[in-house]
């Protein structure tokens, strides 16, 4: 079974996720996941695929700072943290976070906080590739 934080090219299946999450405990008793979808229209441009790069390392390394702080934060009992990199065509999956936790309002806060932290504090980039030219996006909340 692949770990519960990664960087990964490949598409991730949210359903497999998801199992591996439920699998960890059955005291689970509410889900919350966010998906990130790469969209075929941004800042009024055409968007026909978007590149993201990642400091490896350090991506993961905090990532994982990120699952084990949001663990204690809120009581979670589990929490997958997946982001992609490379190329990712418009309508593709990016990030999956996936929270559980006993009750349904921890595990709505955790996956609400997690997506905002992992956008300020994760090294990953991306770069927007358009019709018009490419162009790296600075981050948004």
């Amino acid at each position: 079974m692949l770990g519960p934080v990664r960087i990964q090219i490949e598409d991730f299946s949210s359903d497999d996720e998801l199992a591996a999450l439920r699998a960890g405990s059955q005291r689970i008793g509410g889900i919350a996941t966010f998906i990130g979808c790469a969209r075929d229209f941004s800042e009024g441009r055409e968007v026909s695929r978007i590149s993201f790069d990642a400091y490896g390392s350090m991506a993961l390394a905090e990532m994982n700072r990120l699952r084990d702080e949001a663990i204690e934060k809120f009581s979670l009992l589990d929490t997958r943290l997946v982001h992609r990199v490379g190329s990712v065509g418009a309508g593709e999956q990016i990030v999956l976070i996936a929270t559980g936790a006993e009750h349904r309002a921890p595990a709505l806060e955790a996956c609400h906080w997690l997506i905002d932290e992992l956008k300020q504090r994760v090294p990953i980039w991306k770069k927007e590739i358009t019709p018009q030219g490419d162009a790296w996006v600075t981050p948004h909340p």
